[in-house]
């Protein structure tokens, strides 16, 4: 692949062209020069778009696809297209599968599928046995095949016991644990956030004391063993607080949060739309404060589209009985554009990779060609016809987005 960008505006903070209109000659996939006015050779493609911007490519931290055992929703093969589709270059699939991805084998097949991709696709195995809480799955088995880390997707770990020892074994080999806090107990039946609105529907709430007091017991934990915790999505403004206060202590604690609780509140709910039914929940708008200011001051390293399709019969029926979950790659740019600068998204989106040890090709001569284009001013609406993804449950639909991507370059593919 031979390609030449021209007139692109490249956003790396530590680039010594950031900010600058370059071109970028590509040759064979590899970066061969950077600079003003480069002159085609034979043989390369020309890309030239409006307002064009390049950055290296994004990393989506939390996705599911359904393959294996719910294809319907999405397959791999599909969902890395999407994924190409919405600038993201590398995205780390978790176990929403049926088999559980916590062996070797399921890991393989999984491989198999995306070994062709323009996307990157890495693994977060399972934490426990079929992701059930109760016995610790083959972990060290599962890094040498080959996934980035472990956890048990959206839930939470109620034997704190065995998470104590899962820190313990998985620091033998420096893994890392993705846990999601949520007490079940305190949970209950709720399914929204317990507060005002919730009250006003009728709906059972769940309160944010439920993930606070969890991240606090892992924070304990975390401590006692000096083990690697990434919390992939909070939602609370004590939440933030809370993960500051151990970051300070020099504890090894990340976090996410979804693209969809820095822009929307449980305000959403109000119309029963049930594709505003995710897991954790839409909070208020003093938690969206909260956590856009966690993004700003890095308490919050990492922005994710938390993508998650759901078959329309599982959405298309009472709100309380819905799936949860909404899909989100397609969105996740344009939404975040509307209440965060461009380049603190472009950070959110690719400064985790060296924390996570995934290949870092900064966008620098001799390197391999990891680059997302995209105009960061493009105004639109997004609607079922901006979705390739095959299930269709956006929380986004209808809404108005700021900035549209082109495509990615990746493994010396182009998709645009």
């Amino acid at each position: 692949m031979n390609l030449l960008l021209k007139n692109a505006t490249l956003l790396e903070s530590q680039n010594p062209f950031h900010k600058q209109q370059v071109d970028i000659e590509i040759t064979n996939g590899i970066i061969s020069k950077i600079g003003k006015n480069i002159t085609k050779k034979d043989g390369f493609e020309v890309i030239e778009k409006e307002n064009l911007h390049v950055s290296q490519g994004w990393l989506d931290t939390s996705v599911v696809f359904g393959e294996p055992g719910f294809e319907t929703t999405e397959t791999i093969e599909n969902g890395l297209k999407v994924a190409a589709k919405s600038g993201f270059t590398s995205v780390f699939l978790h176990s929403n599968t049926n088999p559980a991805i916590d062996n070797q084998a399921v890991i393989q097949f999984i491989k198999n599928k995306a070994h062709t991709s323009i996307t990157n696709l890495h693994i977060v195995g399972c934490l426990t046995k079929n992701s059930e809480g109760t016995d610790l799955a083959e972990l060290f088995e599962m890094k040498n095949a080959g996934v980035v880390a472990f956890g048990d997707y959206k839930k939470s770990m109620t034997n704190a016991n065995l998470l104590k020892i899962a820190f313990q074994y998985v620091d033998n080999f420096n893994g890392i644990l993705f846990v999601q806090p949520m007490n079940k107990d305190l949970k209950g039946k709720g399914f929204v956030n317990e507060g005002e609105v919730s009250t006003k529907l009728g709906l059972k709430g769940i309160p944010a004391l439920a993930e606070e007091i969890e991240i606090e017991r892992n924070i304990a934990l975390l401590e006692y063993t000096n083990g690697k915790l990434h919390i992939p999505t909070i939602t609370t403004k004590n939440s933030v607080d809370l993960i500051s206060k151990a970051q300070a202590k020099g504890l090894q604690i990340t976090c996410g949060v979804s693209v969809n609780n820095l822009v929307l509140t449980d305000e959403e709910l109000v119309d029963f739309n049930s594709n505003t039914k995710i897991y954790p929940p839409l909070r208020t708008e003093t938690d969206r404060k909260a956590l856009i200011e966690g993004v700003l001051n890095n308490v919050i390293s990492v922005i994710t589209s938390d993508h998650c399709p759901v078959n329309i019969e599982q959405k298309q029926i009472e709100y309380d009985l819905a799936d949860y979950g909404s899909i989100g790659l397609e969105s996740a740019f344009g939404a975040l554009q509307m209440v965060l600068p461009t380049e603190v998204i472009v950070d959110k989106f690719t400064s985790a990779k060296s924390y996570f040890n995934i290949e870092n090709n900064t966008i620098t001569e001799g390197n391999k060609a990891e680059i997302t284009l995209f105009n960061p001013n493009e105004n639109w609406i997004f609607d079922k016809q901006n979705i390739l993804s095959f299930s269709k449950n956006a929380i986004m639909l209808g809404k108005k987005m700021k900035g549209k991507v082109y495509g990615i370059i990746c493994n010396n593919k182009i998709e645009i």
